[in-house]
């Protein structure tokens, strides 16, 4: 494992885990090349890790499958953005099968959190346009603290 490495690694996934929020809030909106990048940096992180290539890679790439096609349904009906689905993606391509399942149940409480929030403004306000969630706000707030957890818990890993 290349600490350093992946401690850099980690920052640049937290920043762009930032930037995507922001844009998301901003323009409803998460910009294709950040998650294209997020996606591509997954094996510098892997070899980082210390990620064998069987079964670990094999595993990190059916794990980023398997969320495409659930939340690509999300997609299909309108209940998501293709940002947020490609998101999730991308992170399923970084984070352990273990550590991705806390990220899922966190993102699914804040983001219930957060569309509450958002409907109850947008009824109050009396907002005729369809309601949109920033779900990178959620995604990005889910996936923080398990990215921090190994470097504040040290029985985390």
């Amino acid at each position: 494992m290349h600490t350093a490495l992946t401690g850099l690694l980690t920052s640049g996934l937290i920043a762009a885990l930032i930037y995507a929020t922001w844009t998301d809030i901003r323009a409803r909106i998460i910009p294709n090349p950040l998650n294209a990048g997020i996606a591509l940096v997954a094996p510098l992180w892997w070899w980082a890790c210390g990620v064998a290539p069987w079964p670990g890679i094999a595993i990190q790439l059916a794990v980023a499958g398997v969320a495409l096609l659930i939340f690509a349904g999300a997609f299909a009906i309108g209940a998501m953005g293709g940002g947020d689905v490609k998101l999730i993606a991308a992170l399923g391509l970084w984070l352990a099968p273990l550590d991705f399942m806390k990220m899922i149940v966190w993102m699914s409480i804040g983001g219930g959190i957060l569309t509450v929030a958002m409907l109850a403004r947008h009824r109050l306000r009396r907002i005729e346009t369809p309601l949109e969630i920033p779900y990178g706000v959620a995604i990005a707030l889910a996936t923080i603290p398990v990215l921090a957890e190994p470097y504040f818990n040290q029985f985390a890993r």
